[in-house]
């Protein structure tokens, strides 16, 4: 069976004082090999734990997640994740953070160098391939984290945040990018975010969730993701369904948050 199956997923966190907090509760997502999930919703409802336990960097209470038909268990090569910071090895050029999965797993130098080149060439950083990390902008040093993490050749890609410290049109710019390699890739992308826009540009389906526990709220299937491969992204922002359903999800949020500050607005 290919593709990523989400089922009934809980995560509970026990606190020293004997409380606990109800992170999750039966949160089930069945994504098709190929399709680009963003995931949205107040602080608090879980988004990143669910990140974290599909990533398999934490086990959950209750429930379980099969990709290609496996249970999975732990972190593993088939997932790859890309973080807000790029969680770069800085003092390395370029090249060699796109080189070290292949490095690691032993693969000879010159399919290793064919598929960092080619690689370089699609985030169109070959030309930057020399410099080390930290003489990069940020949006430069996103792309060298999207160039490693698919060097690894994953099934599923997982973003948190990956482009919440970018400036607006590097934001821009990137966001073009992720549908770029979503696109001829084809791989499976689970996006988290906080910026409504950004969710409807790069969710082919979005789901917003709820806090206390955290809980799937609502799901779109949306056209904008495919609308904007190659295409302006201001553009289609101006599509009317765009500021439909944008208005939608931001009142939905909204009500949640005041609920959450107990409706006293502040």
């Amino acid at each position: 069976m290919s593709g990523l199956e989400i089922d009934k997923l809980s995560m509970r966190f026990d606190l020293p004082n004997g409380s606990s907090v109800q992170a999750l509760k039966d949160v089930s997502i069945d994504l098709k090999a190929g399709e680009l999930l963003s995931v949205l919703g107040p602080s608090g409802c879980g988004k990143t734990t669910l990140l974290n336990i599909v990533a398999g960097f934490l086990a959950p209470t209750a429930g379980e997640i099969t990709l290609n038909g496996s249970r999975v268990h732990g972190p593993g090569p088939e997932r790859g994740m890309v973080f807000q910071q790029g969680a770069l090895f800085e003092w390395m050029s370029v090249r060699d953070n796109v080189g070290f999965g292949p490095r690691m797993k032993g693969m000879a130098e010159k399919p290793k160098r064919e598929i960092v080149d080619h690689l370089l060439d699609v985030v169109g950083l070959q030309e930057f391939k020399e410099k080390a990390v930290y003489e990069l902008s940020g949006g430069m040093q996103q792309r060298v984290a999207l160039a490693r993490c698919l060097a690894n050749e994953p099934d599923v890609i997982l973003m948190d945040e990956p482009l919440g410290a970018l400036d607006a049109l590097t934001r821009e710019k990137m966001q073009g990018l992720v549908l770029k390699l979503w696109k001829e890739t084809g791989k499976t992308i689970i996006l988290i975010t906080h910026s409504v826009e950004e969710a409807l540009l790069l969710g082919e389906r979005l789901i917003v969730m709820a806090p206390r526990p955290g809980r799937i709220h609502k799901e779109y299937n949306l056209p904008f993701a495919d609308m904007g491969v190659g295409q302006d992204l201001r553009e289609v922002k101006k599509h009317p369904d765009f500021a439909t359903v944008r208005e939608e999800i931001l009142g939905m949020i909204w009500d949640m948050e005041e609920e959450i500050m107990g409706g006293s607005g502040s």
